[in-house]
């Protein structure tokens, strides 16, 4: 499973395009008055003003080479101050194994850059974002868990390890092996390295398998054929 695409909502949309083609310099892809849109890696990410009430913010992450994470952090740090928890500006998920650091973007997204030793592919080149391997994960938040959890495995969208969902975990969603996943979890889950905690707002995942994830201005969720 890989993450062709994400549409994310906005209310901060100038100063959100701004920061990624500007201060990060991510390649532009398209925009008009209501959205602009970035290639990341293999992926793209589209940030939208439409249905952007409520201060919606998301957890994302981008996979970056698994030989650039010291030079990934530096080349980061040079332009955006990095989140802190416990002292410190990174973690190693050791049980991957993997590092990652984050960030606040604009808008007020949780923004992640993850090493993933083994499955990231290395790179001969100088950390830019088009080094940037693609989405490698979204936080879909739902009011149940398990009966979207369910769904999505009808869908053939496994937890990465077949554990049962639960609503009171961090499900991920996918392959193992690709370092790929969708983040299910449910409202009031305190996000890593954030004093924000997790709530519902719009957004739409494009899968490689031909499904679209979808969750409305309504809270509700739905699976459509791409």
């Amino acid at each position: 499973m890989e993450i062709k695409s994400l549409r994310i909502s906005s209310n901060k949309l100038l100063e959100t395009r701004i920061f990624y083609t500007k201060t990060l310099g991510f390649t532009l892809v398209n925009e008009d008055e209501y959205s602009f849109q970035i290639r990341v890696g293999s992926s793209k990410l589209t940030f939208t003003n439409q249905d952007s009430n409520n201060n919606p913010f998301y957890h994302f992450a981008f996979n970056i080479p698994s030989n650039k994470y010291s030079e990934a952090k530096q080349w980061t740090k040079e332009r955006v101050n990095l989140l802190i928890e416990n002292g410190e500006d990174e973690v190693d998920f050791s049980h991957l194994p993997a590092h990652a650091f984050y960030f606040y973007d604009p808008s007020g997204n949780i923004v992640e850059f993850i090493a993933r030793y083994g499955i990231n592919q290395e790179s001969e080149h100088p950390f830019t974002p088009d080094s940037i391997l693609n989405i490698s994960e979204i936080g879909l938040i739902v009011e149940d868990a398990v009966n979207i959890g369910n769904i999505m495995i009808q869908n053939k969208i496994y937890e990465r390890d077949k554990k049962t969902i639960s609503n009171h975990y961090l499900n991920f969603m996918g392959i193992k092996s690709k370092g790929i996943f969708v983040i299910l979890a449910q409202p009031g889950r305190k996000w890593l390295f954030s004093e924000k905690y997790s709530a519902i707002f719009p957004l739409e995942i494009e899968l490689d398998n031909n499904k679209v994830l979808k969750v409305n201005v309504d809270k509700e969720f739905k699976i459509e054929d791409s």
